[in-house]
């Protein structure tokens, strides 16, 4: 099949052809979905604001069953097949291995999407992200989310073998560049991942259609945490690959050990799923021995990985930063940053806030005596809202403010907006996050649509405190939500009336990358020895967050063990 390559003259990237149509089409598919997750997140936010409590109860767990599955698995998803095919045709300069497998894939989580949201907007498949048995939805709710997984599987095939393509091509030299590394690390996650869902929801879609008399409760919990937990891994892969890339076009950045930074990607497909259990911690039916082993051992192994990136990717920045000059003080190569770039902005927000916020909470969520206290409460949205969203969504966001001229070969519009939205929805996340978390310390409940318990024959009498976080829950939601609609806005705008770029070059086959491009930062091997000052002090004021966050928690337990 004759194939075409187009070199972008802004960042010397090259795109073949199908790749290319491959990439655009998956991005905008996934900026779609968020738009509905989008709207169906505000009606959440103003139905669990206890002031305003907008919907009745089964509509709003029909919205939150939507915002879930939308969120969570479509919008991330189809934006992480963009990132696959990037990350392997267009840093490896070459074709796409099965591009009609590849659209196959596409079509297939599309419809799979549009299946899945007919069902839970008939209203009979309200079950939440989890779907739970005992709960029954309509067979197509299933039937929808396998058909996304099989298309998302054969998306993940396509990516492995676009990279014996290039092997077999000789596009690339040495080993894979750090970011299609991180990007293989993704897929191998999402292999399992997929494989798990398939091994529980086959059977649940099964057991809806009457053809199993039923499923075992527990035994549905632990495989499905298989599927729900390690997709959010998917996510952690593909957003530090993120990262990495990022600081190395903007600034030409090496990590400080390239070799320790790919064993940290390692440490994430042996160890990440395992973290799963502390889903399963509340749960009588897992032995002791087994929740011990796994989140108080094993799930520390994954969070030593994060830790890695968490210290090596700003340390990139700060070594890089030095070297161009900025050696003042302890901050200047931070100070004198592009913080007014959304591409590095968002970026940094995201590492902060999945490092700060997401990161502390994951290991007290994952400590089996203090997930007593959390467990199903408003804690555990709030912590995945600064993992997920913080985290992923934001660094999404921030390289797509790349992608767009690159890509899309379109200028931004309003530059003044770009420049302030990782802001205004970085902030306004990360704060949301942390006031869920302060109501889920307070014992408010996960999924509860009312809090007060209206009508209730027997009255819980809240502090004033959780009042306060719900409705501060419902003020920084709603600017959450402002944020992301302006990213919506700024990207479909751009597509639409932005001003068309040149495409640059074509030819009928790769050509060599030229130096001191963007492309050639993002496949440059090596590590960057320079004394990186500035982001030790960051690291050590984490560790610290830490050590007082944990001490504050132990101090919440203590006070629970004086009932007995």
């Amino acid at each position: 099949m004759a194939t075409t390559y187009r070199t972008c003259p802004i960042s010397g990237m090259q795109f073949e052809d199908q790749a290319e149509k491959l990439m655009r089409w998956n991005a905008v598919a996934g900026v779609l979905w968020l738009l509905v997750g989008g709207i169906t997140a505000l009606l959440v936010i103003l139905t669990r604001w206890p002031a305003i409590k907008l919907l009745p109860a089964d509509q709003f767990y029909l919205i939150l069953t939507a915002h879930g599955i939308d969120m969570l698995i479509l919008w991330i998803l189809f934006f992480e097949m963009a990132v696959l095919y990037f990350a392997s045709s267009v840093l490896l300069r070459c074709r796409i291995a099965t591009p009609k497998i590849a659209w196959l894939g596409f079509w297939l989580m599309v419809v799979g999407g549009i299946i899945t949201n007919v069902a839970i907007f008939q209203g009979e498949s309200s079950v939440m992200f989890t779907s739970y048995v005992p709960m029954q939805a309509q067979p197509h709710f299933y039937l929808g989310i396998i058909l996304v997984a099989v298309g998302a599987l054969l998306g993940t095939c396509v990516f492995f073998g676009t990279l014996v393509v290039a092997k077999k091509d000789k596009t690339y030299e040495g080993s894979l560049p750090l970011v299609t590394f991180g990007a293989l690390t993704a897929a191998i996650i999402a292999t399992f991942t997929i494989l798990s869902g398939a091994g529980i929801l086959i059977p649940t879609f099964f057991w809806s259609m009457g053809w199993i008399k039923e499923i075992d409760a527990q035994l549905y919990r632990m495989v499905w945490w298989g599927l729900g937990h390690s997709s959010q891994q998917i996510n952690v892969a593909a957003h530090v690959s993120v990262w990495y890339l990022t600081a190395a076009v903007l600034f030409n950045a090496k990590p400080l050990s390239e070799k320790v930074s790919r064993f940290a990607f390692l440490l994430y497909i042996l160890f990440l799923q395992l973290a799963s259990a502390h889903h399963l911690l509340s749960d009588p039916g897992m032995s002791a021995e087994w929740k011990v082993l796994n989140t108080s051992y094993f799930m520390y192994f994954a969070v030593m990985a994060s830790m890695i990136h968490g210290f090596t990717v700003p340390g990139a920045i700060e070594a890089a930063q030095r070297r161009r000059g900025f050696t003042n003080g302890m901050f200047e190569w931070l100070r004198k940053a592009p913080w007014g770039n959304p591409v590095f902005s968002g970026m940094f927000i995201s590492l902060v806030s999945f490092g700060f916020l997401g990161g502390i909470s994951g290991v007290v969520l994952g400590t089996e005596q203090i997930n007593m206290l959390m467990h199903n409460t408003f804690y555990v949205p709030g912590h995945f809202h600064t993992t997920v969203v913080s985290g992923t969504t934001l660094a999404f966001m921030s390289i797509t403010f790349l992608l767009v001229p690159v890509l899309f070969r379109r200028e931004l519009i309003l530059p003044k907006l770009c420049q302030i939205q990782p802001y205004l929805y970085g902030i306004s996340m990360g704060v949301l996050g942390l006031v869920m978390m302060g109501a889920g310390t307070l014992g408010v409940s996960r999924r509860h649509w009312d809090m007060a318990f209206s009508g209730a024959p027997f009255q819980y009498e809240w502090p004033g405190a959780a009042y306060l976080m719900m409705g501060l829950t419902g003020i920084f939601g709603v600017i959450a939500v402002i944020g992301g609609g302006l990213w919506i806005l700024l990207i479909v705008g751009s597509l639409l009336f932005g001003k068309k770029l040149d495409g640059g070059k074509v030819s009928d086959k790769p050509t060599p990358i030229p130096s001191n491009t963007q492309a050639a930062s993002a496949v440059a091997h090596g590590s960057d020895h320079v004394p990186v000052p500035g982001t030790v002090v960051l690291a050590l004021l984490l560790f610290v967050s830490f050590v007082l966050y944990y001490f504050v928690n132990w101090k919440y337990l203590s006070e629970v063990w004086l009932l007995s």
